[in-house]
C-alpha cells in the first residue's frame, strides 16, 4: 500500500519494537476503509487505537527472526525448527500470567521476555539487544584436503579472519576476527576449509532503554538441542528472580552467565 510522505516520518517516530506491528495495523485497518493512500490521519487514528489497547496485545514474550524461514540471503545456519519449540515452550511457560503477577499497574510491551533469531551475523534482528539471541554459525576447520593457494577464502572473509600459511600451504583461521558465517567455507573449491560445527551463536542479557547494555556471548556454538536448553534455562532464571518487571538484563549477572557457560559450553572454542 502507498504511504504519503509525512505518514512514513510519523510511523518511524513510533518504538521501534512495535513499528512493524503498528505499521501492519495501519494498513489492514486503512485497507478496511477502502483506503488505498495511508495518510498522516490514518497514522494516528491507528497508532491511538493501538498504544491504548497496548495490555490486550501482549502476550509475555516476544520471539522475531530476521526474515523467517528461507529468506536470509547470507544465511549461515537456519533454525526454523529450533523457532517452533522454541515458540511453544514460551507459550508453556505462561509468561503473561507470570508478569500479570509481578507488574504493578499496565502491562506494556517492554515487560515482555523477548528472544530472536538471526541467520546471519549480519543480525538484522539485533539480538545484542534482545534478552536472549540467537546467531546461525558455521564454525570453520581445516581438513587435510591440498590447499590450491587460490586465495579465495581470503576474498570471501569481510572480517580478515582468513590468511593462508605460504609455508605449510594451508588456510589459517583467526577465531579472535572470525564471525562463523560460512562464507570462506563456501568458497573453498578444494574442501581443505570445512564446517566443524553447525548451529548458533548464543547472545545473553541485552536491552535498550535508559541503562542499555550489550549482550554477553557464550564462547562457543551450540546445537538445536542445546540451544533448546539454555532459552528453557533462562526462562526459569527470569521466573525465579525478576520481580515487579524487571528485565532480563537487570537480573542476569556475571555469576549467571559463567555458571550457564560452564554448563552448556564443555569447552570454549574461540574468545570473544
Amino acid at each position: 500500500m502507498k504511504w504519503t510522505e509525512d505518514a512514513e516520518e510519523a510511523v518511524k517516530k513510533v518504538p521501534f519494537f512495535v513499528r512493524k506491528k503498528v505499521r501492519e495495523r495501519v494498513e489492514k485497518e486503512a485497507s478496511e476503509a477502502g483506503k488505498s493512500v495511508v495518510t498522516i490521519a490514518e497514522v494516528k487514528a491507528t497508532q491511538k487505537r493501538y498504544l491504548s489497547g497496548m495490555a490486550s496485545e501482549i502476550k509475555g514474550y516476544q520471539l522475531d527472526t530476521c526474515f523467517g524461514p528461507g529468506g536470509c540471503p547470507n544465511r549461515a545456519y537456519g533454525g526454523d525448527d529450533l523457532l517452533k519449540r522454541i515458540e511453544l515452550l514460551l507459550k508453556e511457560e505462561d509468561l503473561l500470567e507470570f508478569l500479570k503477577k509481578n507488574v504493578r499497574g499496565d502491562l506494556k510491551f517492554h515487560h515482555e521476555f523477548r528472544v530472536t533469531f538471526s541467520d546471519c551475523p549480519n543480525a538484522c534482528s539485533q539480538p545484542q539487544i534482545k534478552d536472549m539471541g540467537l546467531i546461525g554459525a558455521v564454525l570453520p576447520a581445516i581438513t587435510d584436503e591440498n590447499c590450491s593457494l587460490c586465495e579465495s577464502c581470503i576474498g570471501s572473509c569481510a572480517e580478515g579472519a582468513v590468511s593462508i600459511d605460504k609455508e605449510k600451504e594451508i588456510p589459517v583461521i583467526n577465531f579472535d576476527l572470525c564471525l562463523k558465517c560460512g562464507k570462506c567455507i563456501k568458497a573453498c573449491p578444494t574442501g581443505t576449509i570445512t564446517s566443524a560445527e553447525n548451529g548458533f551463536r548464543v547472545l545473553l542479557g541485552g536491552k535498550l532503554g535508559r541503562h542499555p547494555r550489550l549482550a554477553r556471548e557464550l564462547r562457543c556454538v551450540l546445537n538445536d538441542d542445546k540451544a533448546f536448553e539454555i532459552v528453557k534455562a533462562c526462562i526459569i532464571l527470569y521466573k525465579k528472580k525478576s520481580t515487579e518487571g524487571k528485565r532480563f538484563a537487570e537480573i542476569f549477572n556475571d555469576a549467571d552467565f559463567n555458571e550457564i557457560e560452564g554448563r552448556f559450553c564443555k569447552q570454549i572454542r574461540y574468545k570473544i
